[in-house]
């Protein structure tokens, strides 16, 4: 009687590359839009590389052509993902605060004092996991009147109409109804905000409370200097 040969052990199948069949499409772009929102948030437009986004997802670059048509529109997806996302934070947070009335406009609630630190807090927490994705909307590399710059100020335009907004709120909690004023502050404001962002990026340790919390002790210094 033959013996029958025991079979080779089999090695563990590897587990499925994002972008290998069998992946939900919704899962796979929003895996390139991450990776994209990093990308140019790190380098800009002009100097982001399709290849490295398709590396760092593990799909081919040919890929995210079939899914977003071009660099402008991979560019512009993430825009549009960014955008709406972090004009619901601002919005919530000033609305909380009553930095803006019913009707959109400028309001002077009794939380107004503090809606710079709602504001940023709100910021922070919605930028957790994708510090770099206010770099993608505040992008300097954009050629003025290509696709990719109106695609960004769209959205810009949208989170600077809070910006001033708020911003009139709190000069006017002071009994300031300067408009020069209002729009020095508010680009303050948004320079402000880059710093921040930029100086939290390199500083990956500190999460999105660490900064909150930091801030919180910044401006009541700059209320006490002030």
């Amino acid at each position: 009687m033959t013996t029958a040969r025991a079979s080779a052990p089999q090695d563990p199948p590897e587990p499925a590359r994002a972008g290998t069949k069998g992946v939900p499409r919704a899962h796979r772009e929003q895996q390139i839009l991450d990776a994209a929102l990093e990308e140019f948030g790190r380098r800009g437009h002009a100097a982001a590389s399709m290849a490295e986004i398709a590396t760092r997802v593990g799909v081919t670059k040919p890929l995210l052509y079939t899914y977003f048509g071009s660099k402008d529109g991979l560019y512009a997806a993430c825009v549009d993902h960014v955008g709406p996302h972090l004009l619901t934070a601002i919005e919530a947070a000033m609305a909380a605060r009553g930095g803006v009335s019913e009707s959109g406009e400028a309001a002077s609630g009794a939380g107004t004092e503090n809606l710079p630190y709602a504001v940023l807090t709100a910021l922070f927490r919605a930028l957790e996991g994708q510090r770099h994705a206010w770099f993608v909307l505040y992008d300097r590399t954009l050629r003025p009147g290509s696709a990719p710059w109106h695609a960004a100020r769209r959205h810009r335009e949208a989170v600077d109409a809070l910006a001033a907004t708020g911003t009139a709120a709190l000069l006017r909690v002071q009994g300031n109804d300067d408009a020069l004023d209002a729009d020095a502050l508010k680009h303050i404001w948004t320079g402000t905000v880059g710093a921040l962002i930029g100086w939290w990026i390199s500083h990956p340790e500190l999460s999105a409370e660490d900064m909150s919390a930091r801030c919180a002790r910044l401006l009541a210094a700059v209320r006490v200097g002030a």
